[in-house]
């Protein structure tokens, strides 16, 4: 109906093709998405310009699901590539730009590079912070998520640390009985019994089961 309406070439048409891929890749139907990502920058490309936001957001949905299928390198050049237009578009600070940096540093320390991942993943914190403040909840997904990097190399007190804020924030904005605060009490459960902190986890997981009782029955 798009296609008829709006021609074959509008950008009406790649968000329908963006959403109908997206369908496809959470299925883990790759061989189809793929073509439909691709044809949806295509469009993006060329009614707007190579580059636009527009085009670097496909890019981005494009690089996730090269990073499904462990195609890693075509999926870090289009990550960069998005992560290239949206700071030049938005500038480095923008809230875009921080999402971009997380989805980078995801896929780096899947493979590994740690240290530049933490970077990235420190540097969307600090964008988050400034844009919307110390406590709101993309600032809790930053330090959920910069807690899982320094766990995987042993860092637990810098774990602990962003763990703890995290929670800290949840809690307060999501209210202690939220299905979220249920997860990042898990997370820190997880990160006392891996350290013999047996009575603190104990606790915790108590606590989200308690909360995913009282919240899902």
């Amino acid at each position: 109906m798009t296609e008829k309406v709006h021609g074959a070439e509008h950008t009406e048409v790649a968000t329908a093709l963006n959403n109908l891929a997206r369908l496809y890749r959470e299925w883990g139907r790759y061989g189809k998405a793929e073509p439909l990502y691709q044809r949806a920058v295509a469009i993006r490309k060329k009614a707007l310009g190579p580059d636009h936001p527009d085009v670097g957001t496909a890019l981005n949905n494009l690089a996730l699901l090269y990073q499904e299928q462990g195609r890693y390198a075509e999926a870090e050049r289009l990550y960069k590539r998005a992560l290239a237009i949206h700071e030049r578009a938005s500038g480095p600070d923008h809230l875009s730009v921080a999402a971009l940096l997380d989805n980078l540093a995801g896929l780096l320390q899947t493979e590994g590079r740690y240290t530049d991942a933490e970077l990235l993943h420190k540097r969307a914190l600090a964008i988050r912070e400034i844009a919307l403040g110390p406590n709101h909840l993309l600032v809790a997904v930053s330090l959920n998520n910069l807690a899982q990097l320094v766990r995987s190399e042993g860092r637990d007190d810098e774990a602990e640390r962003f763990l703890r804020r995290s929670l800290a924030i949840l809690e307060r904005v999501r209210g202690p009985d939220h299905p979220d605060v249920g997860t990042a009490l898990n997370n820190l459960a997880l990160l006392y019994q891996e350290q013999g902190r047996y009575a603190e986890a104990e606790r915790l997981y108590k606590r989200a089961l308690a909360i995913s009782e009282k919240t899902l029955g």
